[in-house]
């Protein structure tokens, strides 16, 4: 299930893409081309070239290449669906799916229902804004240093105590209310507002959409402090992180995410610098939390205190670790406080303290270590044992010996004798191993064997100027096997983009090179040289396999075929300018190709 192939090629045929990406790099027309720094990787020279007529950028720096899809996949990290959707909404292209009373009717209702949490949002935070009965919201807001800036930057609304405020204001239909969980029928079957009299976080999903609220009371309200929107079909609190959307570049770029507890603790940490902080929504860090944050970053710091849940928390942090290819560090905050509190009282303090987590059980041991009495052996001897019982969580036995050492330093006992008294592993978590490096990504760049010239140049025409080459190009003209196979993908494929994602790596690199950089020759001279080059190879094969065979039949028929393919060569290379130039020079080439395609002789690839 997914979106009309058709619908998808419309939607790229009808983006701007040098638009698109000037939103985010600053280009410079340089002939047919744009050029700017490349968005994906640092870089001081411009290497990022956008071809706006064909839709496709390729980076000569890191080899990155892809269309306007790909570009709004990478720089805003959707998936290919919602990428497709935002620039076919952008783009005024209706869309349709392959089923569309499954999987077109779920999105339509998910749209629906992200539509009505829109309008909501958009009332709530009108009301904080203006509303008189939001005075004390907005007094408390100003009272934790929250200026009209981040009030709307962060969309944050109010609630109103009314029974059905919103549900009477809004404008949108009960239906909507009660399947985003903004309202409930009550026993009488009368719509209630979901939140009341409290100050609201709207929680959106990475691409921005809005999907639930979570509300705050005052401080002399009453009720549960936090109050969290139920699931519904757009929400997942297990799912959904709070501050995706704003801190998703953040992460990337810093190589990390920061996680924490609250709203007001990913508004705090913005705030303080730390632009790469999320939260989880009322909930635990979960499973489905790890999978999209890895797919972010592979490091994960933890801002809040991750050590109450015991040898629980382990397990899950260390499979996670293993499953997901992760790095769960933890920040060592001081004693009673949150996040939101230091980033008002001393947000460098924080900005230190994000900086200087440690992986989960390094922190573990470090608070068991500061709470222990070290000055005495009977001390030292407690502290080792409860040390040793932490490290023998850990599934990985380089790792569980590298911090045994740590332990042999601070309580003065050797190695050898520490572990003698170490237990395993607990069963189900041994692996063969310190498990996959966390080395550098490799580079993207592939190496590629030499092209003749005349090849490039053909394939740039095939690329950028297909109706002057169409019918004089053939397979047997290209000497080498990327070459013939690039040639091959064009030749097979309904368009450019169409070749490129069918192609095997090396060839779809190849393309989209080809792409951003046309040709300056002229297509007759191109391939005046390409067929040359051609008979040349095949000359030489035909005077190599005389040479090796002796005097027979056999041996005149090759010294024929090498004498009428000599000839042709040399009525190519006197066709002289003139009024008929083209044509002449179109049937010497074709009949030069008829002589190359004659017999095994001639295939392609066999000079020496």
């Amino acid at each position: 299930m997914g979106i009309v192939a058709e619908d998808v090629e419309r939607v790229r045929s009808a983006t701007d893409l040098v638009a698109l990406v000037s939103e985010r790099v600053a280009l410079r027309r340089v002939g047919t081309q744009w050029v700017g720094l490349c968005p994906f990787h640092g870089e001081k020279t411009a290497s990022f070239s956008v071809n706006g007529e064909l839709g496709v950028y390729y980076c000569f720096g890191c080899q990155v290449r892809g269309d306007a899809i790909s570009f709004l996949r990478e720089t805003e990290h959707l998936d290919f669906a919602t990428a497709v959707e935002v620039l076919a909404a952008r783009a005024g292209v209706p869309l349709r799916y392959d089923d569309e009373d499954h999987s077109g009717g779920a999105r339509k209702r998910a749209t629906e229902l992200t539509e009505a949490m829109e309008r909501a949002v958009s009332w709530y935070h009108a009301r904080l804004l203006g509303a008189p009965d939001a005075a004390d919201a907005r007094r408390y807001l100003r009272g934790r240093g929250y200026d009209s800036d981040t009030v709307k930057k962060y969309r944050l609304g109010w609630a109103p105590g009314g029974w059905d405020t919103l549900v009477r204001g809004a404008g949108v239909t009960g239906e909507l209310l009660v399947a985003t969980g903004l309202a409930y029928r009550n026993q009488v079957e009368r719509l209630n507002d979901s939140f009341r009299a409290r100050v609201l976080f709207p929680i959106f999903d990475a691409a921005g959409r809005p999907v639930g609220l979570g509300g705050r009371i005052l401080p002399d309200g009453s009720g549960p402090k936090y109050k969290n929107t139920q699931a519904t079909p757009i929400y997942d609190k297990s799912r959904v992180l709070y501050g995706l959307n704003w801190a998703k570049g953040a992460i990337v770029q810093r190589g990390q995410v920061v996680v924490c507890e609250g709203y007001t603790d990913v508004i705090g940490l913005h705030r303080a610098g730390v632009t790469e902080a999320v939260a989880t929504c009322g909930t635990a860090l979960a499973e489905g939390h790890i999978k999209l944050l890895t797919g972010f970053s592979r490091r994960i710091v933890l801002a809040y205190d991750a050590d109450p849940a015991g040898q629980g928390a382990a397990e899950h942090f260390y499979d996670w670790e293993r499953r997901f290819e992760a790095e769960i560090s933890v920040v060592a905050l001081p004693a009673g406080a949150d996040p939101a509190d230091l980033a008002q009282r001393d947000p460098g303090a924080l900005r230190e303290a994000v900086a200087q987590a440690r992986p989960y059980l390094g922190f573990r041991l470090e608070r068991l270590f500061a709470a222990a009495d070290l000055r005495n052996p009977e001390g030292r001897a407690r502290a080792a044992e409860a040390s040793l019982a932490l490290i023998a969580e850990h599934p990985d036995s380089l790792v569980r010996d590298q911090y045994l050492m740590q332990v042999s330093d601070r309580c003065r006992l050797s190695p050898e004798q520490l572990r003698s008294l170490s237990r395993p592993a607990p069963a189900g978590h041994a692996r063969p191993g310190p498990g996959p490096a966390q080395g550098p990504v490799p580079s993207r760049a592939q190496s590629r064997p030499a092209m003749p010239r005349p090849e490039l140049e053909a394939l740039r025409l095939a690329v950028h100027r297909p109706d002057q080459v169409a019918g004089r190009l053939d397979p047997a003209l290209f000497s080498s096997d990327l070459a013939r196979a690039t040639f091959a993908e064009l030749a097979g494929a309904m368009t450019l983009h169409g070749a490129i994602e069918s192609a095997p790596p090396a060839v779809a690199d190849l393309l989209g090179q080809l792409a951003v950089v046309d040709s300056k020759e002229e297509a007759d001279d191109v391939l005046r040289r390409l067929v040359e080059q051609a008979a040349a190879r095949a000359l030489a094969e035909l005077r190599r396999e005389a040479r090796s065979s002796a005097p027979s039949s056999s041996h005149a028929e090759l010294a024929k075929r090498t004498a009428t393919v000599q000839l042709q060569l040399q009525a190519l290379r006197s066709v002289e300018l003139g009024p008929d130039y083209e044509a002449r020079l179109a049937e010497a080439e074709r009949v030069l190709l008829a002589l190359l395609l004659g017999g095994p002789s001639m295939a392609p690839g066999t000079a020496t």
